[in-house]
């Protein structure tokens, strides 16, 4: 069983181009993540240069808070801006990795937390929260958190089990069942907002996605969801490979292929609505990062999951300072911004999809 399971590692082991080309691109985004940072800590209302900022920065990291030379830009860079940055990074991360994932379980590249409906279900989950009065900080999370988790993990498995036909699932099924449950809890959120007004303010926060309440504590909180989360999608990534050569031959090769999906889906699950209940819904990133990096690193899990969760962090981290920077003093919802971007190729895809079936 393991010559067999190592002949098909073999066939999907990276030429020595690929290999090369990942390495650059892996120092390109570790690069662009830095300068990201960067430029995003400087760019704003206040005025404050590049320099400062990495002044600012070395003074906290090294423990030498007396080195700072200016307090008012030490509060906007560390206290403000920061912790706002990190947020995006690790959302970021969070969802395109969720979409990895979520494509690879549902064996179909246009699964998205999003387009499945899954972020509108923990959204819901929270709101269900948010006006009942249940919302509590717990030792590492809260109560939102568990609310937004069960309405992602209801809404997969519902999607899931809608869209199988034959035990196989079906792409326009699986599309339809999606949207389908994305409006109907998307209906059900507007139903709680026209029913607690004084909590209408909150609500609409989930539905067009922000950053603008990123804390230190928040930061830290998500953190542990979603790096356990990254470490069990990286541990299952030899098993997705496999899965990519269809189910009955991944059972051959000693796939539990219903127990994989389980597991997935629930983690999957988890890291979404542990990004969601910080952030509110947040849209494509899962569906258009994945995509890109698949075109440059290959289809191969090991090195599409780290890659795109390197990407996503890059990604939102560009599109939220965009969001809050190119309107200012106003500022553009970040869900706003990825649907901008997200929409058009998710209709691309749909197009290039169909271009197929008509050229068969």
């Amino acid at each position: 069983m393991f010559s067999i399971i190592e002949a098909v590692e073999n066939k999907r082991r990276i030429p020595r181009d690929q290999g090369l080309k990942n390495t650059l691109l892996a120092c390109m985004l570790l690069g662009g993540l830095v300068m990201g940072v960067l430029l995003s800590a400087a760019l704003g209302a206040a005025d404050i240069g590049v320099g400062q900022v990495m002044h600012t920065l070395y003074a906290h990291v090294s423990g030498q808070e007396d080195l700072v030379l200016s307090h008012s830009a030490d509060l906007i860079v560390w206290n403000i801006r920061m912790p706002r940055i990190f947020m995006s990074i690790v959302i970021g991360m969070a969802l395109a990795g969720s979409g990895v994932v979520f494509q690879a379980v549902f064996q179909n590249p246009m699964a998205d937390p999003y387009v499945l409906g899954i972020s509108s279900g923990a959204a819901f989950g929270a709101a269900i929260v948010i006006v009942t009065g249940s919302a509590v900080m717990l030792p590492f999370f809260s109560t939102v958190t568990i609310g937004a988790f069960v309405g992602a993990a209801g809404t997969s498995v519902a999607v899931w089990q809608i869209s199988k036909v034959g035990g196989k699932t079906q792409t326009m099924t699986l599309l339809l069942s999606g949207i389908a449950l994305n409006f109907l809890l998307q209906s059900g959120l507007s139903m709680i907002m026209v029913f607690n007004r004084e909590q209408i303010e909150r609500i609409v926060f989930w539905t067009m996605g922000s950053m603008s309440t990123a804390s230190w504590s928040q930061v830290g909180i998500l953190l542990i969801p979603v790096l356990a989360g990254i470490v069990v999608f990286r541990i299952y990534a030899r098993d997705l490979n496999i899965m990519l050569m269809g189910e009955d031959v991944a059972q051959s090769l000693g796939v539990h292929v219903e127990k994989l999906r389980i597991i997935l889906l629930m983690i999957a699950s988890l890291v979404t609505a542990a990004a969601v209940s910080v952030s509110g819904i947040i849209g494509f990133v899962g569906l258009i990062v994945p995509h890109a990096v698949r075109m440059i690193v290959g289809p191969d899990h090991r090195h599409l999951i780290p890659f795109s969760i390197m990407t996503g962090g890059v990604f939102l981290l560009v599109a939220d300072t965009v969001a809050r920077t190119v309107f200012a003093p106003s500022e553009i919802p970040i869900g706003v911004m990825t649907a901008f971007i997200g929409s058009p190729y998710f209709i691309y895809l749909l197009q290039r999809g169909k271009a197929k079936n008509l050229g068969r």
